[in-house]
């Protein structure tokens, strides 16, 4: 039984991503993104986004697709307005200023991570538009957030307006983009309305390995198209990214490998509360925050489960918990048993069999 809920990453390859890779691996195909599953991909792109002339291009890691969006959408004199607990801020090792040549991040607060509109005016006004200051760039949001929170659709609108009216672009976090997606019970023309730039996670759901960058306008895609490639991420074996997109894209792949991750992310939240756990946001999808009785923590890693600690310090633990597309309700169970002191294969059975 996997007890694995240490990250969405942890999770297997889906079976119809595989297959989709297999194929793919017979004959020639031209490099670079010059085969025909890469126009295949194009096209499913802009019907799902609603975007008839938008570029998209394949990298194998969130943190490129990230830090190659904004590096196209600001200069190196220019700032990003994000998130103070974001993971272009905390996760990508300076990447994205590295990417860019310098653009420095400006920091913005908001309660379960996500950014408040007054603070985000008030930031924005701080940021000085003459010679000796560093120049407004852009406003980059991420959804779901990194507490496992959610914008709804007139949150991202509200923000993404703010940024217009000061002439900011704008970009989208999407590692989990499906999630948000399936969460809101939305399309991803929905989520992607208002943003330039749309990273479009498909690692965390299921992949092996691809993220889309998704350009909306033509314009910009030539410069981002050079940045990747010095960058040394346009592989040449495009056609093995390209094959895992068009199986995520195809009957709507993605959004339910979404749903399966997030229906076991809901129903561990509501086991954690249950038990006593003390969550530290609302989770809207596959990803929790809960404060754990140092006992219980001690019996579950004592019994073979895996999460992630965020602060191991005192009578309660915070831990994060990711349920991956492939997670089962008897995992869930498994996993709560363990935190409870119960022999957790007796209670993933009695669970299976109620």
């Amino acid at each position: 039984m996997n007890l694995n809920f240490a990250s969405d990453n942890t999770g297997p390859v889906a079976p119809k991503i595989m297959e989709a890779m297999l194929a793919a691996n017979t004959g020639g195909a031209m490099p670079y993104g010059n085969d025909p599953s890469m126009d295949k991909v194009t096209a499913g792109i802009r019907r799902a986004f609603n975007m008839p002339e938008a570029t998209t291009l394949l990298v194998t890691v969130g943190t490129a697709a990230n830090a190659l969006a904004l590096a196209t959408l600001v200069q190196p004199y220019e700032t990003v307005f994000c998130h103070r607990a974001s993971h272009i801020e905390l996760d990508e090792c300076g990447a994205p200023e590295f990417y860019s040549g310098g653009a420095k991040l400006t920091l913005v607060d908001g309660a379960d991570g996500k950014i408040c509109p007054h603070n985000l005016r008030a930031a924005i006004d701080r940021v000085g538009t003459d010679l000796h200051s560093i120049q407004r760039g852009a406003l980059s949001l991420t959804n779901l957030t990194e507490l496992g929170t959610i914008y709804t659709l007139d949150e991202l609108r509200t923000l993404t307006k703010i940024a217009r009216e000061y002439g900011l672009y704008t970009h989208l976090d999407g590692a989990r983009f499906a999630n948000a997606c399936a969460a809101l019970g939305c399309t991803a023309a929905d989520m992607a309305q208002g943003f330039d730039i749309i990273s479009f996670g498909g690692t965390k759901n299921g992949c092996m390995g691809v993220e889309g960058i998704v350009i909306r306008d033509p314009a910009m895609a030539q410069q981002a198209q050079f940045r990747r490639k010095r960058a040394g991420h346009l592989w040449s074996k495009n056609r093995f990214l390209a094959a895992q997109m068009q199986a995520y894209l195809h009957d709507d792949l993605w959004l339910q490998l979404a749903a399966q991750a997030n229906a076991a992310g809901q129903r561990l939240a509501q086991g954690l509360r249950k038990i006593g756990a003390r969550l530290e946001a609302d989770p809207a999808g596959n990803m929790i925050f809960a404060r754990l009785p140092k006992q219980a923590h001690d019996r579950a890693f004592a019994g073979g489960a895996q999460y992630s600690l965020s602060d191991d310090n005192g009578d309660r633990i915070l831990a994060r918990f990711v349920c991956d597309w492939s997670k089962t309700e008897d995992e869930v169970d498994a996993l709560l048993a363990l935190l409870q002191g119960k022999d957790a294969q007796n209670a993933a059975t009695s669970a299976a069999t109620a």
